[in-house]
């Protein structure tokens, strides 16, 4: 196992050399989505629009911050893991688009693991609970999009320095620590 401090915008060499049950520190611009983000995203390619951000090397943190309104920009206040499974169905699209980096807690399942395979993606597992301390990394807000939504389902800028820790629970290479858990579970109860 190894720790490794990146920057943001992500390659595929990045990614590559990334192996479950390493560590990683981020540095560079990191986007918030979550449900309505995604489905968000969705929509707008659907209709042909064009996006707010470049996704391509991205990291996306599934997070609902809490901001506060500074003038006319925003403080961090908290920023904290939500749970990625429920971004399963966008595994595809994300990889599509060049995202190289899920944060998030829980993982999510095969079908995430195949995308990851195909477009070099990873996992960051986020500890729940350490909001406070993952807000501090952020050292400014770059703006939000789609607020109408909420501010936990905005899509935000976090301009971020040695963010973290995170683990790598899914690699590019097909692992995923969840699987194992899953798999090592059944043979447990195959044994009843």
């Amino acid at each position: 196992m190894a720790s490794y401090e990146l920057n943001v915008p992500l390659t595929d060499q990045d990614v590559e050399q990334l192996q479950v049950g390493d560590t990683v520190y981020l540095t560079g611009a990191v986007f918030t989505s979550r449900d309505m983000g995604h489905l968000e995203v969705k929509k707008t390619l659907q209709a042909g629009g064009q996006l707010p951000v470049d996704f391509a090397g991205s990291v996306v943190f599934h997070a609902g911050p809490v901001l506060r309104k500074n003038g006319e920009g925003w403080d961090m206040v908290v920023v904290g893991p939500t749970t990625s499974f429920r971004m399963e169905p966008y595994a595809e699209m994300v990889g599509q688009l060049g995202v190289k980096a899920i944060i998030g807690k829980g993982g999510m399942r095969e079908g995430s693991v195949k995308a990851y395979q195909k477009y070099k993606q990873v996992y960051l597992q986020a500890a729940p609970g350490c909001a406070v301390k993952l807000a501090s990394a952020v050292k400014s807000v770059g703006g939000g999009y789609w607020l109408e939504k909420g501010m936990p389902e905005a899509l935000w800028i976090l301009n971020v320095e040695k963010f973290g820790p995170f683990a790598v629970t899914m690699d590019s290479h097909g692992r995923s620590v969840y699987q194992d858990i899953k798999d090592e579970a059944l043979k447990i109860m195959q044994t009843f």
